[in-house]
This record gives structure tokens, C-alpha cells and sequence, in this order.
């Protein structure tokens, strides 16, 4: 019997709908522009409304900028909101908004810990709860970017704080799973990787101490956390386009992407 043309919608029409959530750089923003190369409908969604009109100019396909601060409710509602007014609905969710803090444990502070889980927990189901009415009516997909640290590896040290931000990120993910079932719902656990060129570049560690970042990767790298290899950014806008090509006839509830041992890193820091 051959499918509806509403179970059809995702898997058949390029012209998917998606919100990308973190889209004024590094990831987020190679994620959307690589979606709206295929064919999709973009919005840009974060802070930095400058930075997300370039990233729509860029993108093309009448892609959209739109403001969205993820620990703000109102915010989140009002952007969503908009979003499905432009879009005339909306059928996925990326989220890639992540920080993370480079300290032992016992050092990060009441206030950093307030802001991981802020960002990277709080401000995913934040969002979430904008986005769902509008999935659930298109039976959509939201995906989540999450760390191989909080999954298929063990925490990296000095960065403890993060992993286990990522590993709650995930338990959220299950418990959205749980509660709205005709969402697909999908934790993509990423790798390291340096994004694009220009705003695409990540700026995950941007305010990080730089030399305190070169004797930690040193240290990742003698020790195993690092295998010195970093997953290109357009290989992860293809996965995350092939999940969103799942459609409501299925999805994906986990996925891993790492990169392969290489010297990637070496070559970056120039060592």
C-alpha cells in the first residue's frame, strides 16, 4: 500500500522545514547551510541576529534569521512562533547551541555549572517545548547534538563538567522520547571538529585560556581521549540531513558520528 502524501512529506520533499537551533556559527551554522544545499528551508536561530542574517544571505533558499535566546522561555516562544508564521509550519529541529567549561572539577564554580547546564540542558528543552506543537503536527524530527564523551567514551579530564552536561542532554532527549511519541527524536553524538572557515569556525573553545587548551590537547592526545582525527563539518550536514530524510516513517533514536584516527589536530596546532 503506498504511503500517504502526509507520511511522505519528509522522506519525498526536499523542502523540509528546519529550525536550526545555534546557527550563527561553527556547527550550527555548517549544519544549516549544508541543509539549505539541499534543498531545505532554514532558520537561522540565536542570539546574534547579525551573524544569522549573514548566515541566511549565504544559505539562500529564503532562509530566515531569527532571534532566539534558549534561556529565555519568552524568547524561545515568541522565536518558534515566528519561525511557523514564516514557514507555514515547521517539520525539524536541530539543536547544536553547546558551551563547556576547561577545568578539573574541582574548580568549576556554583556559576559555571549554572550556565552548562543553562545552554546545554535547560536551553534544549526550553527550545523543545517551543518547537513540539509545531513538530508534532507535521509528525517531525528533532535532532540534538551531544558529545562522544557523555556516550561512547569515558569523560575526558578537564572537561568532566561538559560531559556529564551531555550525558543529562541525552537522558532529556529519552524524556521528550517518552512523553511525545510522534516526534522523532534523535541524540547525534559528535566528535571533535573544527567547523567551517569564518563565522562557520567553531567557537566552542573561544574563551578558553589558549595555553591551557594547547597542554590539555597535548595531554588528551598522549593519553588516548584524542585520536588526533576531526569529523568534517559537511560529512556532519549530510547525516543530520539523512536523518531528517528518515521522515515520519521512521527515525533514528541514536547515532554516534566520530572521527578516525588521524593527524588532523597536529596539523591544525601546527606541531
Amino acid at each position: 500500500m503506498p504511503p500517504s502524501d502526509e507520511r511522505s512529506r519528509i522522506s519525498d520533499d526536499p523542502s523540509i522545514r528546519v529550525a536550526v537551533v545555534g546557527a550563527s556559527a561553527g556547527l550550527g551554522r555548517c549544519i544549516g547551510i549544508g541543509l539549505a544545499a539541499k534543498g531545505a528551508r532554514v532558520a537561522f536561530m540565536a542570539r546574534r541576529k547579525d551573524r544569522l542574517e549573514n548566515a541566511a544571505k549565504e544559505a539562500g533558499n529564503n532562509a530566515a534569521a531569527v532571534a532566539c535566546d534558549v534561556t529565555d522561555e519568552s524568547s524561545c516562544q515568541r522565536a518558534f512562533a515566528e519561525v511557523a508564521d514564516t514557514f507555514g509550519g515547521l517539520d525539524a529541529l536541530v539543536y547544536t547551541t553547546g558551551m563547556g567549561v576547561l577545568a578539573p572539577l574541582a574548580d568549576v564554580t556554583a556559576e559555571q555549572w549554572a550556565q552548562l547546564f543553562a545552554t546545554n540542558v535547560t536551553g534544549a528543552s526550553l527550545v523543545t517545548a517551543a518547537a513540539a506543537p509545531h513538530l508534532a503536527a507535521n509528525a517531525g524530527t528533532a535532532v540534538y547534538l551531544s558529545s562522544l564523551s557523555a556516550s561512547y567514551s569515558t569523560p575526558w579530564p578537564l572537561l568532566g563538567a561538559y560531559a556529564v552536561s551531555k550525558a543529562a542532554l541525552d537522558k532529556l532527549v529519552e524524556a521528550w522520547r517518552i512523553e511525545h511519541p510522534n516526534i522523532g527524536f534523535t541524540r547525534l553524538a559528535v566528535g571533535d571538529s573544527f567547523g567551517g572557515s569564518g563565522d562557520s569556525q567553531t567557537e566552542f573553545n573561544k574563551t578558553w585560556d589558549p595555553a591551557a587548551l594547547d597542554t590539555a590537547i597535548r595531554f588528551w592526545m598522549e593519553h588516548g581521549y584524542m585520536q588526533g582525527g576531526l569529523v568534517d563539518a559537511d560529512h556532519l550536514a549530510e547525516v543530520v540531513h539523512s536523518v531528517l530524510r528518515c521522515g515520519n516513517s521512521s527515525f533514528i533514536p541514536y547515532l554516534t558520528l566520530a572521527p578516525r584516527p588521524a593527524d588532523a589536530v597536529k596539523e591544525l596546532r601546527q606541531w
